[in-house]
């Protein structure tokens, strides 16, 4: 069997292990107080060109989105995001446990406009309502597509008019910043979001996700929050080895351009045999409406996701590619498709 059923299935890119194994009999400070950790810092501070960034390391992405969104948020505060959103629908309601609504809302193409954050405000206009205070979006979203920067422009001129944070969920960032539909560089989100965080665990590293915090309101007494969601981590080092390592010699953009191209050529074979597509996504995910027969056929030699994704005409099949998708199964997939 080969698998396309997301991009977290394998270990972590060589690279990162021969870091972990290097530095394995080495004894440091714990809860990412050591070097390595600082060292890590640096390199994102240095290659988003923001040093007043605050940078913390977490382990998953439900724990940092839980962790970012109850800290900056006061009880009665919510946030708006897609249906689609990973806080939406993967979440096992996280953030609502914190006692924060998600104002969802039907997005275009996966993604949230001005008209449609403007369009939540008038209609909660008064203390009888939850107040909306932040702005989830993610890039690349859930579905495969990609905001531009006048898209995110946009989103965080609304969101500064009207005193709203913007948050950016970057799981896999790696992807968005390397797709050919993709005029954002790293540098450029200090400049329009509040905070957001680059994925390690969906971009080669065992796991980890480094929360990038600009705006100084949600910098305020953020460890405390990170401590109390359980998300300081005594083997801190761990982490700060592996983002050390992704942020050297281009990596973490070596890692978006390989499963980028990858899915390309899943998306491309899928088109040449007549196939819909059920998002035109220029990313790591390949949404198509496959038949319950093609499905079927599929299945016996693929693995991958058949599920409501929120696009599509019913259900949707995702295929996914990852660091380490060898272009080997990508020949034997598209030889699958050719015969559907």
């Amino acid at each position: 069997m080969i698998n396309f059923k997301n991009d977290y299935s394998e270990g972590a890119c060589s690279e990162v292990l021969e870091a972990l194994i290097k530095t394995n009999y080495e004894q440091t400070v714990g809860y990412g107080e050591d070097e390595y950790c600082e060292k890590a810092k640096n390199l994102i501070k240095e290659n988003i060109n923001y040093p007043n960034a605050n940078i913390y390391f977490l382990v998953g992405g439900t724990q940092a989105n839980t962790t970012v969104i109850s800290h900056s948020l006061r009880p009665y505060e919510a946030v708006i995001a897609c249906k689609t959103g990973h806080i939406s629908i993967h979440e096992t309601g996280a953030i609502e446990a914190t006692g924060h609504k998600i104002i969802e809302v039907d997005g275009i193409d996966g993604k949230l406009t001005p008209d449609l954050i403007l369009n939540e405000l008038r209609k909660h206009e008064d203390h009888h309502m939850v107040k909306p205070k932040m702005v989830y979006i993610s890039n690349t979203t859930e579905i495969g597509t990609v905001y531009t920067k006048k898209e995110l422009e946009n989103i965080s001129k609304v969101c500064k008019d009207n005193n709203l944070y913007l948050y950016l969920d970057g799981a896999r960032l790696a992807s968005a910043l390397t797709s050919e539909k993709c005029d954002i560089n790293l540098e450029d989100y200090p400049r329009y979001c509040d905070v957001f965080y680059i994925g390690g665990t969906k971009c080669g590293l065992l796991f980890g996700e480094a929360v990038v915090i600009i705006n100084d309101e949600i910098k305020k007494e953020f460890n405390f929050s990170v401590k109390q969601k359980g998300g300081l981590f005594a083997k801190g080092r761990l982490l700060g080895i592996q983002f050390a390592t992704l942020f050297k010699d281009d990596l973490y953009y070596r890692i978006g351009v390989h499963s980028n191209k990858m899915a390309l050529k899943i998306k491309n074979a899928f088109i040449e045999k007549g196939i819909k597509l059920a998002t035109d996504s220029y990313t790591n995910q390949v949404f198509v409406d496959l038949s319950q027969e093609q499905i079927k056929k599929l299945e016996k030699d693929v693995i991958f996701s058949v599920e409501f994704f929120g696009i599509g005409e019913s259900q949707s099949s995702r295929f996914v590619t990852s660091w380490a998708t060898k272009e080997e199964d990508i020949d034997k997939l598209v030889e699958l498709i050719k015969s559907l």
